[in-house]
C-alpha cells in the first residue's frame, strides 16, 4: 500500500516527458521580451526628429534660465533669454517643416516647453517686476499669461489636424504675447522715453496683460511665420520684405524694433478682423440664407 501511495506521488510531481525543459523556457520567454521590445521601439520617434526637438529644448532651457534671473532680480537679463527662447521656438519650428519631422512627440514636446518659457517665465517675470505689491489682483493678474497660454496651446494642439490655414493660428501664438510684455520691459528699462511706458504701475501693467492674455483666447487670426523657401518668396513677394523689414529693425534697433515690430504685428491681426466684422456685417446674406 505504501509502494502505491509512493508510485503516484512519484508520477504525480515527475514533469511531463512533452513539457519543455528550463532552458527552452527561458529561450522563449527571452524571445518574447525581444520582440516587446521591438513593438515598443517602432513607436519611438523617428531619429530626424532629434533636430527640431534640439531647437526645443534650448528654447525649454532658456525659460528655465529666465526664471533663474527673475528670482535674482536681473530683469533685463531674463527679458533677452525670453526673446532668445522665441528665436528657438521659431528655428524648432522651421527645421521640423525643412526635415519633414513634424510628429505628435515634436509638437507635444514644443507644447511643453511653451508653457514654461512664454507661460510661466513672463508670468513671474510680470509679477516679480512690478505687480508683487498689489497684492491678490496682482497675483490673478500675473497669473493670466501662464493660464491663457496653456489654453491656447491646448486648443492648437487639439485643433492642428483640422485647421486648414497653414500661413496663420486662430488666436495670438504664446511667444507672440510674451515677446510683447518682455519688448515693454525691455524699453522701460533701457530706452530714454521708457520712463512714460510707466511700467512699473499697476494701471498700467494690468490692462496691457489683460489684452494680451485675452488675444491668445480669442477667435482673431494672426499670420504665423513661414519658412524662407524660394517657392513662398516667390509666392508672396509682399510679405517676406515684411518679414525681412522686421528682422532688419529687431536687430538694428533691438528692444524699440521689438516693440514697433510687435505693435504692427498685433495692429494688422485685429484691424484684419474688424475689417473681416464689417465686411460681413454690411454684405447682404443670400435669400436662401437659413438661420
Amino acid at each position: 500500500m505504501f509502494d502505491l501511495l509512493r508510485s503516484a506521488l512519484a508520477s504525480n510531481s515527475a514533469p511531463p516527458d512533452e513539457s519543455p525543459s528550463r532552458p527552452t523556457r527561458i529561450r522563449r520567454r527571452l524571445s518574447a521580451y525581444r520582440k516587446a521590445r521591438r513593438r515598443k521601439r517602432s513607436d519611438r520617434p523617428p531619429p530626424r526628429v532629434a533636430v527640431p526637438s534640439f531647437f526645443t529644448l534650448t528654447n525649454l532651457l532658456c525659460g528655465f534660465l529666465a526664471l533663474t534671473q527673475v528670482r535674482e532680480g536681473a530683469f533685463v537679463m531674463s527679458c533677452w533669454l525670453i526673446v532668445l527662447a522665441g528665436f528657438f521656438d521659431l528655428m524648432d519650428g522651421m527645421m521640423a517643416r525643412l526635415t519633414d519631422a513634424d510628429s505628435p512627440f515634436g509638437v507635444q514636446l514644443d507644447s511643453l516647453s511653451d508653457v514654461v518659457s512664454f507661460g510661466v517665465a513672463p508670468s513671474f517675470l510680470v509679477y516679480a517686476y512690478a505687480l508683487d505689491a498689489s497684492g491678490p489682483l496682482g497675483m490673478i493678474v500675473s497669473a493670466l499669461p501662464v493660464l491663457c497660454g496653456s489654453v491656447r496651446l491646448a486648443r492648437y494642439n487639439v485643433n492642428k489636424d483640422k485647421d486648414d490655414d497653414t500661413e496663420g493660428f486662430e488666436g495670438l501664438p504664446i511667444p507672440g504675447q510674451a515677446i510683447a510684455i518682455v519688448a515693454l520691459i525691455l524699453a522701460a528699462e533701457n530706452s530714454e522715453w521708457g520712463a512714460y511706458l510707466a511700467l512699473d504701475s499697476l494701471q498700467v501693467l494690468l490692462p496691457i496683460v489683460v489684452v494680451l492674455s485675452g488675444l491668445m483666447v480669442s477667435g482673431i487670426r494672426f499670420d504665423s511665420i513661414p519658412t524662407p523657401t524660394i517657392q513662398y518668396v516667390r509666392a508672396h513677394p509682399k510679405k517676406t520684405t515684411a518679414y525681412a523689414l522686421a528682422g532688419f529693425l529687431i536687430v538694428g534697433l533691438q528692444e524699440i524694433g521689438l516693440v514697433i515690430v510687435l505693435a504692427v504685428y498685433l495692429t494688422y491681426g485685429m484691424g484684419r478682423a474688424v475689417y473681416q466684422l464689417i465686411e460681413a456685417l454690411t454684405t447682404p446674406a443670400p435669400e436662401n440664407h437659413s438661420d
